[in-house]
């Protein structure tokens, strides 16, 4: 009889630490550049267009021999009804058997995965005499992006948040960060200075690093306020028509993808490239394959670099089998029989 097991959001954030979830990331990226690891597909329905709909993002690991997919649901009236209005699980599965290994809840990794792979593409890409950081948009996102670019990029020394619809969030956020991070993340990052933003763009003038992880459909940072140098991981462009940085600054940087099949469809290139702004030439290459030597990120300091990351399920299956042997070893989650 085969048995499967379950992890709430609790068990997640028992089992999995940034930095594992990091390393993690940084694995799975590198072994789709090498062609051994494969994302499928996304499946996407909209039950109600910009009201309620689904996706299934996909794929199969090589190592450590698993497949399976994330689905997510998202229903906008559901606070009306004392519900949250996104809903996440992943399923993995033996790629040797197709045996079920578990059902996992996907918010906690969702955030932890989408975390290290911003602040991955910060420590590939940016100059590595970066100090400073802008976090664009104050959401549940934000804490894992500024954690895992902290983690990753030890000479940062001022963190700013802004919020160009809400300023009062960022505000709010800013100066409760050095005890979110160290509650959640169980990280003290001491000599770094936690500010507001209020001026957008007088904030990333002043910043090396630029992470986005917004809703935004429109775009929030316009070309002309980018010295040149500058670093941006965009991660809130997973779906058509979102878009956060203007395609201007895309058209004259060294740009990089998660996923870039994924991306001319859902990314923060997607729109770019339908206007003409730039071509499909324009993208690089994979972050994975900077990280198996493949493709040369930075080539100069004066670059701006650009890496778009749509989002893919092998990173959420990567980190989901983790969890779960851990859970297995610690004794945690719920044990079902099929």
């Amino acid at each position: 009889m085969s048995e499967i097991r379950i992890l709430s959001a609790k068990d997640v954030a028992a089992c999995l630490t940034m930095d594992e979830v990091i390393d993690a990331v940084r694995e799975t990226y590198r072994q789709k550049a090498e062609g051994a690891a494969e994302a499928w597909p996304m499946v996407y329905h909209a039950f109600e267009p910009g009201v309620a709909d689904m996706d299934i993002k996909s794929g199969v690991l090589g190592a450590p021999g698993v497949f399976g997919h994330k689905t997510v649901a998202w229903f906008s009236d559901n606070p009306k009804r004392g519900l949250p209005d996104l809903y996440g699980i992943i399923v993995v599965l033996s790629s040797e058997t197709g045996e079920p290994v578990g059902v996992v809840d996907g918010s906690a990794i969702t955030g932890l995965r989408t975390g290290a792979a911003g602040g991955l593409g910060a420590k590939v890409l940016a100059n590595p005499t970066s100090e400073s950081l802008l976090m664009v948009g104050a959401g549940h996102q934000a804490p894992y992006q500024i954690a895992a670019t902290l983690s990753l990029l030890d000479g940062i020394k001022v963190v700013r948040v802004a919020n160009p619809h809400n300023p009062d969030r960022a505000r709010d956020l800013a100066s409760h960060l050095p005890r979110k991070l160290a509650d959640q993340f169980h990280r003290e990052f001491s000599g770094v200075r936690f500010e507001a933003a209020d001026d957008l763009a007088k904030a990333v003038d002043a910043s090396d690093i630029v992470i986005t992880a917004t809703m935004a459909t429109s775009p929030l940072i316009d070309a002309s306020w980018v010295r040149r140098g500058t670093h941006f991981s965009c991660m809130g462009a997973d779906m058509p028509g979102k878009q956060e940085i203007a395609p201007a600054i895309i058209a004259g940087a060294r740009l990089f993808t998660d996923d870039t099949a994924n991306c001319v469809g859902n990314g923060e290139i997607e729109l770019g490239l339908a206007q003409g702004v730039f071509g499909p030439g324009q993208v690089a290459g994979e972050l994975g394959e900077v990280l198996a030597g493949k493709v040369e990120g930075r080539i100069d300091p004066d670059d701006i670099t650009v890496f778009d990351s749509a989002g893919t399920a092998l990173l959420d299956i990567a980190c989901a089998k983790i969890a779960l042997d851990r859970a297995a070893e610690l004794g945690l989650g719920t044990v079902a029989a099929l």
